[in-house]
């Protein structure tokens, strides 16, 4: 059983006014089914005593015993004689078999997203999504891909483009390896930082063939085979793919409700982990901005902790009001080097720029130039180029990209209020999706359905270390308004078939 334990305030404070719902041990029991069934209470996490936690919801000891044997019954907490009780999921069952907690158990295991180890072209590979996707929908109209939240290029490519070309030729002369990247790519990445408040040398950064490669090489470098890493529940699927590739032992912390430092810290010191990855800003797929006080916390935890921090910055840029002040970078406060940041230009510029960078101290930076030689020895030279060019407008992207995000973004919601009333979703202030929670735990039936629709989306469980998030989908607001609107109108037609249509068996989920 995993050493991770809550406290009875902590479990308290998730909780939240559950207790005052009558019968209060029915609430506790529900409430605590909840906090696991969305990711918030990980998995073998061990409970607070009866005692305790009745003394922090401040009810009676036999409530919380009461609660405890429910949740016991319909498999959702273990319990051994001298060791508590722990949370788990309840054991698989075939749909139509009675006890507690039938048809409302482990969900299908999560399904490697698009380009993950394992996964189909057009579907969603080894893990039950092996469908063939129609050729467009019953409307008649071309398949729509929800799946991808990447833009189009913005207007200023082509200048952009001609200007690097057009530069070109100093660089030509020469071998065109630059493994730690283009000089003045280097420079202009790291006065951005120092703009923003932390700064920075050239040499304390790397340019990379993308954000994923970045990942893919800290993890590399940083993780043994073992090695227990924290992971926020939802997250970015591969960077679940690496780590899992690299051996790590993965430690979820939720934070479907937005980030609880207290809680990621305890879980920090308790499961001793060696590194940290969160996307702090405008988290995929949440969408949520991690606030200030939190920024502090979170590093001051991994700092007590000896991890280093893996901060994923790809959609800091995507404000969808771009003169919104901007909170300072997780790294501002670092003061020990722990902090590692990594950002993109797919996201904000365009994906077919296969360029990304990590900002980190100079010594590392000089251990990672060498540990990503055998791997491509260098990003290209043009593409490079071009960013530097972009970054020279970078103004005029992001103004452009918080335009088209506002615009379709609010006719996604619209749509998603006027068609799937149910749907619960919070409105982001950036980034390019909406984590929508469906009314039923169906995500991974519907994403099945939803293929036979003319749509693809993806199920919350992909996002998980552990299978959970089976009631929420992610759906990317990239696409034009009329054509999201459309997209709703399949999911809604799908939704009503993955309702209806008989239970699949349910499988064993990825641990």
């Amino acid at each position: 059983m995993s050493t991770r334990y809550v406290s009875g305030h902590q479990l308290a404070r998730l909780l939240g006014d559950v207790p005052r719902e009558r019968p209060v041990y029915a609430a506790v029991a529900r409430g605590v089914r909840g906090l696991v069934l969305d990711g918030r209470l990980a998995l073998r996490t061990r409970l607070p005593a009866e005692r305790d936690l009745a003394g922090a919801l401040g009810v009676s000891r036999t409530t919380v015993t009461a609660a405890y044997d429910r949740l016991r019954e319909e498999g959702y907490i273990e319990s051994r004689q001298g060791a508590g009780s722990w949370t788990a999921l309840p054991p698989v069952r075939m749909a139509g078999e009675g006890g507690p907690g039938a048809g409302r158990g482990r969900p299908a295991p999560a399904a490697p997203a698009p380009g993950v180890a394992g996964a189909a072209p057009g579907g969603f590979g080894t893990a039950g999504f092996d469908i063939a996707f129609a050729d467009g929908g019953p409307d008649g109209e071309g398949f729509i891909d929800l799946g991808c939240a990447a833009p189009a290029a913005p207007a200023v490519l082509d200048e952009a483009v001609a200007a690097a070309v057009a530069e070109l030729p100093r660089y030509s002369r020469g071998p065109g390896y630059e493994p730690a990247g283009l000089a003045c790519l280097r420079g202009a990445i790291a006065d951005r930082y120092t703009a923003r408040g932390v700064p920075t040398r050239p040499d304390e950064i790397v340019v990379t063939s993308g954000a994923q490669q970045a990942f893919t090489l800290l993890v590399r470098m940083l993780v043994n085979a073992g090695d227990p890493v924290m992971v926020e529940r939802p997250t970015y699927p591969h960077a679940l793919t690496a780590l899992r590739a690299a051996g790590a032992r993965l430690v979820p912390v939720g934070m479907n409700g937005g980030w609880d430092a207290e809680l990621a810290a305890a879980t920090m010191r308790q499961a001793a982990v060696r590194l940290v990855h969160t996307i702090p800003d405008f988290h995929n797929p949440t969408g949520l901005l991690m606030p200030d006080a939190d920024r502090a916390a979170f590093t001051a935890g991994a700092r007590a902790a000896d991890a280093y921090v893996v901060a994923d910055e790809i959609f800091a840029d995507l404000a969808h009001d771009p003169d919104a002040p901007r909170l300072p970078p997780l790294a501002m406060y670092d003061s020990g080097g722990r902090v590692i940041t990594i950002g993109s230009a797919s996201k904000l510029m365009w994906g077919g720029l296969r360029i990304g960078w990590i900002r980190a101290t100079a010594p590392l930076v000089r251990r990672m130039v060498v540990a990503r030689e055998p791997l491509d020895m260098a990003s290209p030279v043009l593409d490079q180029l071009i960013v530097r060019e972009l970054l020279e407008r970078v103004e005029d992207v992001r103004a452009e990209r918080a335009a088209h995000l506002r615009e379709s973004r609010d006719a996604l919601a619209a749509a998603l209020r006027e068609r799937l009333p149910d749907w619960e979703f919070r409105l982001p202030e950036g980034g390019m999706s909406l984590w929508a929670r469906l009314g039923a735990p169906v995500a991974t039936q519907l994403a099945e359905t939803a293929g036979r629709f003319g749509v693809r989306v993806v199920p919350g469980p992909v996002f998980a270390a552990d299978g959970v998030l089976e009631d929420y989908v992610r759906l990317p607001y990239v696409l034009p308004p009329d054509v999201l609107r459309t997209a709703v109108d399949r999911l809604a037609a799908a939704y009503r078939r993955a309702e209806g249509a008989p239970a699949a068996r349910l499988l064993p989920a990825y641990v």
